[in-house]
């Protein structure tokens, strides 16, 4: 591994844009890859409120930012801020990586989806006509229907508590997702359950809380719910803290083979960096090796 060179007067910003962002683990897998990479680069975390973020989105451009990562709240409103859009964060509508462009301005791009993708790929396994179950309809939700339809998936079901966030939901993606249906929750879910092939759970639901560590002890599902799901299903948590989450314990104990979303947050960061770097090859193994050395 190369030594990183010291902050200094050359020394280029790239960062991630949220509110909260604390608490992020981006600075931790980007600057053990940075470093990797030979690169005069720093990461960092960089809190924008919303009412700000205009302001912040320019002052980094007029500060020669070579990229940035968007996180909650701004993956939406970020996109009115870009000069120009990738057809993906156009059909989403969430921005989740800015490039600099030639010229000025920003080019947004969206690669949670990829990052989403990724480890279901691995060892050839294949989703072409396959029933997914989605459980919440937030922003995350988004990338994980545009990941399962990318992945060929016939059915995918998308379960959550708001009708009317449904209804909108199912709304704005008919047009590049025909094959979703929505449900809400209670109402059918454990027949749905019953039939999928993969559960992948987008709701914060069990993710550890430094104020309510109790947190980490919850699931989305039921116990009747979890008792549908078949053992040869897989269970896909995006939540990384706890590892593994209650539902992933659980699920495991049914015999489902199981995936957390640490993957999901190496694989949408090193696409980004290969935006952001301009090169094809970027040190995933560095990064992914950089969080499990920071998390419990």
């Amino acid at each position: 591994m190369s030594s990183q060179p010291p902050i200094s007067g050359t020394t280029a910003i790239v960062g991630v844009l949220g509110d909260p962002v604390h608490h992020s683990l981006s600075p931790v897998m980007q600057n053990a890859a940075l470093q990797a990479m030979g690169l005069d680069w720093v990461f960092l975390a960089l809190p924008a409120p919303a009412g700000e973020l205009a302001t912040v989105v320019r002052a980094l451009e007029a500060l020669d930012c070579r990229g940035l990562n968007v996180t909650i709240p701004h993956k939406h409103s970020v996109a009115a801020l870009c000069r120009e859009l990738s057809p993906l964060a156009q059909r989403l509508g969430a921005v989740n990586v800015l490039v600099p462009l030639d010229g000025g301005g920003w080019h947004g791009t969206n690669t949670d989806v990829e990052g989403f993708c990724a480890p279901l790929r691995r060892d050839g396994r294949q989703w072409q006509g396959q029933r997914a179950v989605v459980l919440g309809c937030g922003g995350s939700a988004r990338a994980v229907v545009a990941g399962l339809v990318e992945l060929g998936c016939g059915r995918i079901t998308l379960a959550g508590r708001r009708p009317e966030a449904l209804a909108a939901f199912q709304a704005d993606v008919q047009g590049w997702a025909p094959q979703l249906q929505t449900l809400a929750w209670g109402n059918g879910v454990a027949g749905a359950l019953a039939e999928a092939d993969l559960l992948v759970n987008t709701t914060p639901v069990g993710m550890a809380s430094a104020s309510d560590p109790s947190a980490a002890e919850g699931c989305p599902l039921t116990p009747a719910e979890l008792a549908a799901l078949p053992p040869s299903a897989w269970v896909y948590d995006i939540i990384y803290t706890p590892r593994p989450t209650q539902l992933l314990r659980q699920a495991a104990s049914r015999g489902c083979q199981g995936l957390d979303g640490l993957e999901m947050l190496v694989e949408q960061g090193a696409a980004a960096l290969r935006l952001w770097s301009g090169q094809a090859t970027v040190p995933v193994e560095v990064m992914r090796q950089a969080l499990l050395e920071r998390l419990p």
